[in-house]
């Protein structure tokens, strides 16, 4: 187990994001760059970028320097396209997902908020088919807001649902801007090694707390 801090942590409320927290969704990731590749004439896929494309794009940084010679625009349509069909399909939960959060929602009042930009129900369908939508109060996506993630306006809207404070809540995410909305929220924030962003890129946001998983979050709580 990787922690930063190993304190106890309270909480009234706890955000959860999605991919790469509750669900793995890096075959999703992987699904998307080829079909994308594939789209603007490319028959070959660099791993390296697999998972450097999507950091940047919900970073809004320039991604031209990982596909040289490839119309970007077109890239992206495509990308884009194949990501939500991709990740509602090839996406997985995480091993043990219901335990793990039937042990969460014991402790605290629980909420999803997730950057996909597709309407809530279809968040919602994934989570009845992997057995853990009944743990969610709120589940709020990319289409619930204006701004996205590193936004408060998401974890807002959560903490209106859930009636608690924005500093009695923790927001968990395996990306570097899950981290950087509980801090500009005022909330704790916990980052886990489960999805696409490396030990040191997490460290860097200076989170709370680091674990390898969700699996492990119930045991840091008070």
């Amino acid at each position: 187990m990787v922690k930063v801090n190993c304190e106890k942590l309270k909480a009234k409320g706890i955000l959860i994001d999605l991919d790469g927290t509750i669900v793995d969704s890096r075959q999703a990731y992987l699904e998307a760059v080829k079909t994308a590749l594939s789209a603007v004439g490319k028959k070959t896929v660099d791993i390296s970028v697999v998972t450097e494309i999507p950091k940047r794009i919900e970073q809004n940084l320039p991604i031209n320097d990982l596909l040289e010679g490839v119309n970007t625009r077109k890239f992206l349509d495509a990308y884009f396209k194949a990501w939500y069909q991709a990740s509602s399909q090839k996406a997985k939960p995480m091993p043990n997902i219901d335990e793990t959060l039937n042990k969460l929602a014991q402790k605290a009042k629980l909420a999803l908020i997730t950057m996909r930009h597709v309407p809530r129900i279809d968040i919602i369908k994934q989570l009845e088919r992997f057995g853990v939508a009944k743990y969610f109060q709120i589940v709020v996506t990319g289409m619930d807001v204006e701004r996205q993630k590193p936004s408060p306006e998401g974890l807002l809207k959560c903490t209106e649902e859930l009636h608690v404070r924005e500093g009695e809540c923790i927001v968990v995410g395996d990306s570097v801007l899950d981290i950087r909305l509980g801090k500009g929220a005022g909330a704790k924030t916990v980052a886990v090694l489960s999805g696409i962003y490396s030990l040191d890129e997490l460290k860097n946001e200076k989170p709370d707390m680091i674990l390898e998983d969700l699996s492990k979050l119930a045991n840091c709580l008070e």
